[in-house]
């Protein structure tokens, strides 16, 4: 289940003006929230007492006090960072703080979000592909690249393309047992969306990687969602790029657990052979 902070990141998008103000004085400093009094969290944000009541109330809280337990859980369990925007007045300390805070809230929210049951259904897909190409835009372009990188020592033929026209055709030509892995923080790029369609009504498979209830999860066999809202409109994405890796790791290795011990040596060749291309450490 979501925290409090959680709660709030996301479903900040659909907040009103006034909501919104709470919520971003919230983000911004929640340590510092937890004391504040309702006027001089109202202050803060700029609004009246009664829309930081009724802010509450949109959560399921009777009233302000309980808004202040449950944000102190939300800073017991770890997600003290959840959004900590940097500002135009930081220095190196506070913006690499802030970063790698943020970065870490996110792998955690990812460790407690995640479904273990989704990741075996995408360990199925991978396992049972014939190949399987990764695709992404923009930002996840290095991603899908990477990708590339961890999943082609499983002895299957990969791919990773960031060009859409070619995205496009290996979609028309596809055919069953073939396996489209579609990395989209967001699950909105309208490329994505068609080619992810494309590819079905081909008879392929598609995997995405992207937010629930996004056209791209909706056009897709199955959808690993993300759990961290990031704001990628307005910033480079970070957070949500560390998660994308971090659960192609996540694959990864369950796939090599399928595989089970007899592909081991398969693993270590491919391990072996990059040896002669380092310059050995005195204790080797």
């Amino acid at each position: 289940m979501k925290n409090l902070l959680e709660q709030i990141q996301g479903r900040l998008e659909g907040m009103n003006k006034a909501e919104r103000k709470v919520a971003e004085v919230i983000l911004g400093h929640p340590q510092q929230a937890t004391r504040l009094s309702i006027a001089a969290l109202a202050q803060a944000a700029k609004v009246s007492e009664p829309t930081v009541n009724r802010f509450c109330r949109a959560f399921g809280m009777s009233g302000y006090p309980e808004l202040k337990i449950q944000l102190a859980q939300s800073l017991a369990s770890g997600a003290a960072f959840v959004s900590q925007a940097v500002e135009a007045d930081d220095g190196a300390e506070a913006y690499t703080r802030k970063i790698l805070s943020n970065t870490i809230a996110a792998l955690d929210a990812a460790r407690r979000l995640v479904s273990p049951a989704l990741i075996e259904r995408a360990v199925d897909l991978l396992i049972q592909a014939r190949q399987i190409h990764f695709f992404g835009l923009g930002a996840s372009a290095a991603v899908a690249l990477d990708a590339q990188h961890k999943f082609f020592r499983f002895n299957l033929a990969v791919s990773a393309q960031s060009d859409v026209l070619m995205q496009r055709m290996l979609a028309a030509a596809a055919h069953t047992g073939d396996l489209f892995v579609m990395i989209s923080y967001t699950g909105r790029t309208r490329e994505l969306v068609e080619i992810a369609r494309l590819a079905r009504d081909s008879g392929a498979s598609v995997l995405s990687m992207c937010a629930a209830g996004s056209p791209l999860a909706e056009a897709s066999t199955l959808c690993l969602d993300l759990p961290l809202r990031e704001d990628t409109d307005v910033y480079m994405p970070m957070s949500s790029r560390i998660v994308q890796l971090a659960l192609l790791d996540v694959l990864a290795t369950g796939v090599t657990l399928r595989r089970g011990v007899d592909y081991q040596p398969h693993l270590r060749k491919i391990k072996e052979s990059l040896l002669p291309t380092r310059y050995l450490t005195d204790d080797a």
